[in-house]
């Protein structure tokens, strides 16, 4: 099994937010890996750490997702590998809960978004996102399924 991290969805990926989805809530698998040090585009200077410029763009992911009824329903630091092979580790797995795919991709539209990204990109060495939907019980307050 292959992989690729990468910082942006490809044009097949950003049109499947377009085409119909499961109904309700999905949930976001995010494998991260972080850069050493931030690398801004604009090319500020800057002496934050990968994970440390992902963590602005993240506090501003949340505000936005507890202001739409979303939210991160788990977040840790990668230990170990303990079943299968891969090469290298991601360095977070953290779960957003989005209340549909299409609340999520008109989040990521908003200028408010596009503002914060900045310190993703920034920060980011890839990352693969997996959108699950079905899940069981309440993983975020005020998102059920």
């Amino acid at each position: 099994m292959e992989f690729v991290n990468k910082v942006y969805p490809n044009e097949q990926q950003i049109q499947g937010f377009l085409e119909p989805g499961a109904e309700g809530p999905i949930c976001m698998v995010n494998l991260i890996k972080f850069k050493a040090k931030a690398e801004y585009k604009d090319g500020r200077e800057t002496h934050l750490t990968g994970r440390e410029a992902y963590e602005l763009y993240e506090a501003g992911v949340k505000k936005l997702l507890h202001g739409i009824g979303g939210g991160i329903g788990f977040e840790g630091d990668v230990q170990r590998l303990a079943l299968g092979e891969i090469e290298e580790l991601w360095d977070v797995v953290g779960l957003a809960v989005w209340p549909s795919r299409r609340v999520m991709l008109e989040v990521m539209q908003s200028k408010e978004f596009r503002e914060i990204s900045v310190h993703r990109t920034a920060g980011l060495a890839g990352q693969l996102n997996i959108e699950t939907s079905g899940f069981k019980g309440q993983w975020v307050e005020g998102v059920s399924r």
